[in-house]
């Protein structure tokens, strides 16, 4: 079953990928974020597609074209995707440099294409989205975080915010009282487009940085990148557990 590797802030490439082909796909929503590498890793057939795009311009959180990614995602017959989101903490035991594997969302995003219902066909498209995380997948995931033994947390709410600007003190106070316990830019309309096209999606969070408001400095965007390159390596070690049990 094909898998779909969505990869944000951070992740640039995948560690270890073997690209044997890389595919420009048009779509009736416009273009990727870039040509998505075809590949394989820990001997299993993936994709990959880097959300905020190549060639040193990243697209920024709101500009990102979720709809052409995830329709040529599925074009191309991925059968399954996991997405990687650099998240900020709310919750005291979700600290910088620990893996998340969240289980709700709530979406605070506006102003994005959120649907492929554009009205044409005549049905309204009122998917289910009670869980937007697919339970299965999400449940090898956690697997594979234990089968690998890197720290992480099996349950969260991730809160997805506009952006691209961090939020204020006051802000997180207000998602905190939500029930957010993570703070993200670009969780949707990701999943709930993936729930459309019916392709199970789950989410792997890297925590960088405590919310505005919650750590003990400023927040700083070289500590951050300092957090991302220890947790990319605990991602790559959680995504070979979780491809070779799927082997």
């Amino acid at each position: 079953m094909s898998l779909g590797l969505i990869g944000g802030t951070g992740l640039d490439t995948l560690s270890g990928l073997r690209v044997t082909a890389s595919h420009a796909v048009d779509t009736p929503y416009g273009q990727p974020s870039m040509a998505i590498e075809e590949g394989v890793l820990a001997g299993r057939k993936v994709f990959f597609l880097h959300r905020h795009g190549g060639g040193g311009r990243p697209i920024p959180p709101h500009r990102v074209n979720y709809r052409a990614n995830l329709w040529a995602l599925h074009e191309l017959g991925v059968k399954r995707i996991l997405a990687a989101n650099a998240v900020g903490a709310i919750a005291s035991s979700m600290t910088a440099g620990k893996l998340v594997i969240p289980h709700q969302l709530i979406d605070y995003t506006w102003g994005r294409e959120h649907s492929f219902d554009d009205g044409s066909s005549g049905v309204l498209q009122h998917v289910d989205f009670t869980h937007p995380y697919d339970a299965g997948l999400r449940e090898e995931v956690l697997c594979a975080a234990r089968a690998a033994e890197v720290p992480y947390v099996d349950a969260a709410v991730l809160g997805v915010v506009q952006g691209p600007r961090l939020e204020t003190a006051a802000e997180v106070t207000r998602f905190s009282g939500d029930g957010c316990d993570l703070l993200g830019m670009t969780g949707m309309p990701e999943a709930s487009l993936a729930r459309e096209l019916g392709l199970p999606y789950a989410a792997i969070c890297m925590v960088v940085n405590a919310a505005a408001g919650l750590g003990d400095a400023s927040i700083s965007m070289d500590a951050i990148r300092e957090t991302l390159r220890g947790e990319t390596l605990l991602f790559g070690a959680l995504l070979r557990a979780f491809l070779e049990a799927s082997a």
